[in-house]
């Protein structure tokens, strides 16, 4: 997988490829970052302007987002605007976009982009939830992980990825380490039992229990539509 992130702070992009998972990731996909002021034009580099109409804050200028777009040389699958008022990321979402073949991710930076950058190159935009950044970086990179961790041979044990809270609309259920005891603690003990049937469904049922607690909203969208009289 290609993917390709276009920004007006770079380094803010660069320096969290050097960490963790992402990291791991590099050696997967073709990771890309590109400057925005590498495209910009006019000697002075520009890439944002003030709004027609006047009102506070800069927006990104149209000309060194579609100039970059254009010298990749290849079409992308999906050209990604990380815009607050986007869809929400998902689990599901992750999933599908993991399943592509070149990405490109859009980060808006001061009051977003200009309009026509939307209108014409984006297919699809996301949020990471409800709240203002003051860039699209830090999101663009939530996205990121989010679809890394998916690629095959990205984790040491690809069951790992599929247990995780909300592939199938739950959560996630406890886990526990060793030791077995602390600080008066117990791990329950079916975990130490050796019985997998009996993790299994104690596991389904914590997952159940919790997601009934903290996210009802996820449980009653996987309760299948009332039957109707036909």
């Amino acid at each position: 997988m290609r993917v390709d992130i276009l920004t007006a702070v770079p380094v803010q992009v660069t320096g969290a490829l050097e960490l963790s998972v992402i990291r791991r990731a590099r050696g997967l996909l073709d990771i890309r970052v590109h400057d925005l002021r590498d495209y910009a034009v006019g000697r002075h580099r520009q890439i944002d302007d003030y709004p027609y109409g006047g009102g506070a804050g800069m927006v990104l200028k149209p000309e060194p987002i579609f100039a970059c777009l254009e010298a990749l040389g290849s079409a992308p699958d999906e050209v990604v605007f990380l815009s607050p008022d986007g869809e929400v990321l998902t689990q599901h979402l992750a999933n599908t976009l993991s399943l592509k073949q070149h990405l490109v991710l859009i980060a808006g930076h001061y009051k977003g982009v200009d309009q026509r950058v939307r209108d014409a190159l984006v297919t699809r935009e996301i949020s990471i939830g409800d709240y203002v950044l003051s860039g699209g970086e830090l999101p663009a990179l939530v996205l990121l992980d989010a679809i890394a961790r998916l690629v095959p041979g990205m984790l040491g044990d690809a069951a790992s990825a599929l247990s995780d809270s909300f592939q199938d609309g739950l959560l996630g259920a406890p886990t526990y380490t060793r030791p077995a005891v602390f600080r008066g603690m117990e791990v329950p003990a079916v975990l130490c039992s050796g019985d997998h049937d009996r993790i299994a469904i104690w596991r389904e049922a914590k997952r159940v229990g919790k997601t009934l607690v903290r996210r009802p909203d996820l449980l009653e969208a996987l309760e299948p539509p009332p039957a109707t009289e036909g």
